[in-house]
């Protein structure tokens, strides 16, 4: 019988399940979308279990839709939205409380707590992250104080903590095995990325129980099998990785000089750094790219917290498209944003500005504007927070990017990656497939059951791209952006007042 990698792509938004083939073509997909919950301002939920019947759900579909035996498959990938936090009973298997996702501000103030103490230097040293609400580690926090007999259980050893791919993990095995992947892991802020190991310090910060936290593995080999209660087979979980490590190792080929984007629900740039750890003084993560065969790869990223989110803003919220694509048609339909800027902080700014307070913001209104400038100022903004971490990647790395690999749904925009290779006068170069994220970790699996057998073999799949060179001066540029900045400013710390 053929045999197929199922990648399981868990998105912010939606679950996606992806049958690939020894040639790298994908022979069926589905996609399924889940309800997001928010409770107050600057709080967004998901409900686990919902996100698991997603997940059923797909792989059941793509199943259905090529007939294939559960036994065909080789080897499964899990590849999922990262940070988003959820608490369980390890007893019941039943979360204590909805997932607390990435986005999700409600723990800001004790954010500012920790940087008071002067706390930021030395998680920064040890995880490699900057003291913020997105990561993992406040929210684990937030639910053991919040939810009632939560604390004293997780003292007794009783709950487990999971970012989605562990959660995935858990009900895949029919509750036999809690891990996590080192590139999710490092997304916690209570990672020691230096020696790769659960930071007692970072947990003692946190009030975080070591009980709680899953078992370390790397992003590629057997990492344990699905139950057959649950799928009706024994298939290996061979590969996981946070989505945006996902996505870049579904680019392949990196060296210096080049960096790959992802416009996804947020923003995400990585630039592979190597063997070592690389620090960046202000703005950027240092973070875990992945560990495979033995040997990790680290990255610097930029983590822009907003980018189709704030299509999805334009549609749901405003009302002024009715599909995502709209918006392209209304910015194509104007010759400039009429001088409008909106900048989509509707989560508060992440790189390299970190500020969790700051809010979407909208300026340049006129008796002239219309809809069709809105929606091109979006696409705009988008492509402008990417500059701003282009900027830092350029001053800290040492050395100028020179070719931007975009994926993510966001990249389809012909308009938003001919303005951003624009402002950042370089070439962006965008694959026939957008979406890297599913393949990235289908390869992990591959590789992890010898599907494929190396990193070469992996390369030659590789498809066409098409690439978008800058066609603007560099004069009209840096006046768009600094245009950009003025706007920018307006955004800082409004959530203060409020």
């Amino acid at each position: 019988m053929e045999k197929y990698i199922l990648a399981i792509d868990q998105g912010t938004t939606s679950s996606r399940a992806l049958l690939f083939a020894h040639n790298g073509n994908i022979i069926s997909s589905a996609q399924l979308e889940f309800p997001q919950y928010y409770p107050n301002p600057g709080e967004v939920e998901h409900n686990a279990l919902e996100i698991w019947d997603s997940v059923l759900s797909v792989i059941k579909k793509v199943c259905d839709q090529t007939k294939i035996d559960k036994n065909q498959i080789a080897g499964i990938g899990i590849t999922n939205q990262r940070e988003t936090t959820v608490i369980w009973n390890k007893e019941t298997g039943e979360p204590i409380y909805n997932a607390i996702v990435w986005q999700d501000r409600r723990t800001s103030k004790k954010i500012d707590q920790l940087k008071a103490k002067g706390l930021q230097k030395e998680v920064k040293q040890r995880s490699g992250l900057f003291l913020d609400a997105y990561f993992s580690a406040s929210k684990i926090e937030w639910i053991l104080d919040h939810v009632d007999g939560a604390r004293e259980l997780a003292n007794q050893g009783k709950l487990a903590f999971g970012t989605i791919d562990t959660w995935l993990v858990w009900k895949l095995t029919g509750g036999k095995t809690h891990v996590t992947d080192v590139s999710n892991a490092c997304r916690t802020l209570l990672l020691n990325v230096n020696t790769v190991e659960w930071d007692s310090l970072l947990l003692e910060i946190f009030n975080v129980p070591f009980s709680l936290l899953p078992q370390l593995c790397d992003n590629s080999g057997v990492i344990a099998h699905t139950s057959t209660e649950v799928l009706g087979a024994e298939i290996p979980i061979s590969g996981m990785a946070g989505d945006q490590q996902a996505a870049t190792f579904g680019h392949t080929g990196f060296h210096a000089g080049i960096a790959k984007n992802t416009y996804g629900t947020g923003c995400f740039l990585i630039s592979p750094t190597g063997s070592e750890v690389v620090y960046s003084e202000k703005s950027l993560l240092s973070t875990i790219g992945w560990r495979f065969n033995n040997e990790i790869t680290y990255a610097l990223e930029g983590s822009i917290l907003a980018s189709g989110s704030a299509i999805t803003w334009l549609k749901d919220g405003l009302g002024i498209i009715n599909s995502a694509n709209e918006v392209n048609e209304l910015a194509n339909s104007v010759s400039d944003s009429g001088d409008v800027y909106f900048v989509p902080a509707l989560a508060g700014l992440g790189s390299p500005h970190w500020d969790q307070y700051a809010r979407g913001t909208i300026v340049g209104i006129s008796r002239a504007t219309t809809k069709a400038h809105i929606a091109r100022a979006s696409l705009e903004g988008i492509a402008f927070q990417v500059y701003d971490v282009v900027c830092s990647l350029n001053k800290e790395s040492g050395q100028s990017l020179e070719l931007l690999k975009v994926d993510g749904g966001a990249a389809r925009s012909d308009f938003l990656l001919q303005f951003q290779a624009n402002i950042l006068g370089i070439r962006v170069e965008r694959p026939t497939e957008v979406e890297l994220t599913a393949r990235g970790v289908a390869y992990f699996a591959g590789l992890g059951v010898g599907f494929w057998r190396d990193l070469k073999q992996i390369q030659e799949l590789e498809t066409d791209s098409v690439i978008f060179e800058p066609k603007i001066d560099a004069s009209q540029a840096e006046a768009l952006c600094a245009r950009w900045k003025d706007a920018l400013q307006r955004s800082y710390k409004w959530a203060i007042q409020s």
